[in-house]
């Protein structure tokens, strides 16, 4: 029987390379659509020859996915942005490059959309990255009313840019910032627990038409976060209160830089815990049992622990 396939849009990042593999392995034909399609050699060698191809296209010019959509069974937009630059706005790609995707997707004939938003994005209006990926989940909807949308809260993993952000940032800084006091609360979510929710979801005809919160098994505050970071990392930090006010100032500075390490919008984000609602479907309506902080992220923030740095507490 001829393999089903796959078009993942945005499939170059971290998280896209886990979907990759993760679809692969289950034996679907992958197609690939990135900006810079020679970026992502490496995720040829998560399948059989010809089974991920790898295509060049660009979400904020729609125009450049004309006929690469065609003969998909699913089509999974994973693109997202957490700062503006260039051509990459929130609204262009989150919002209005969602919309036209889900659109082409109808009418190529496609089966099933995924897009991946974010835990939150209904709660929180005060930041535009929130705001667009909400107004997505909508455009998408309407132009696919049998949509899946996933929401997942910060993601983990051995490439994540959260926890190793931190673990960095202590290998030099003498202090940490806890932005807002560090109370904001988040449920951190494995990324391969994400791709196995994409797999139950393509084989599961209910959930067409669903909204998933993925959250991990516990909720932790930010401070208890960077103290379990520096609990693995043996690191003797200071965790400095920030209040929003002054986060967002430096958030300014921070947008003029290639690459910000925090931009204002980030400091509206931490303004709203990051956790799963108790009235939404999640990972238990997948059959799946979400993998805990403690499993996973000693083992890649070794590379950061200074020498005779006793086992890692669990977060209280």
């Amino acid at each position: 029987m001829k393999q089903k396939v796959i078009t993942v849009i945005g499939g170059t990042g971290f998280l896209g390379r886990y979907i990759v593999k993760s679809l692969a392995g289950a034996g679907y034909t992958i197609r690939v659509i990135s900006r810079h399609p020679e970026s992502a050699l490496h995720l040829k060698t998560a399948g059989d020859v010809g089974q991920v191809v790898l295509m060049g296209g660009n979400l904020s010019n729609p125009d450049s996915l004309f006929g690469k959509l065609d003969g998909s069974y699913a089509v999974i937009n994973l693109v997202g942005v957490l700062y503006e630059g260039g051509r990459q706005r929130f609204g262009t790609l989150h919002t209005q490059g969602a919309e036209k995707l889900a659109q082409m997707a109808k009418s190529c004939g496609a089966e099933r959309f995924i897009q991946i938003s974010a835990l939150g994005a209904d709660k929180n209006t005060s930041s535009s990255y929130a705001r667009t990926k909400l107004a997505g989940e909508k455009a998408v909807q309407t132009a696919f009313p049998d949509a899946t949308i996933l929401r997942p809260s910060i993601v983990f993993g051995p490439e994540d840019n959260f926890y190793n952000q931190f673990a960095r940032m202590a290998a030099f800084a003498p202090a940490l910032p806890l932005i807002g006091g560090g109370h904001t609360c988040f449920q951190p979510v494995y990324v391969m627990d994400i791709a196995r929710a994409i797999l139950a979801c393509l084989a599961k005809a209910e959930t067409k038409g669903q909204t998933y919160e993925l959250a991990g098994p516990q909720t932790y505050s930010f401070k208890q976060i960077l103290q379990y970071i520096l609990s693995i990392t043996g690191k003797k930090r200071c965790l400095l209160k920030l209040p929003f006010g002054i986060a967002s100032v430096i958030g300014t500075f921070g947008e003029l830089l290639p690459v910000p390490p925090l931009t204002r919008d980030q400091v509206r984000l931490l303004k709203y815990n990051n956790v799963a609602s108790a009235d939404m479907p999640g990972f238990a309506q997948l059959g799946i049992t979400p993998t805990a902080v403690e499993m996973v992220v000693p083992e890649y923030l070794a590379r950061y622990r200074s020498p005779n740095t006793s086992s890692p507490a669990v977060p209280a």
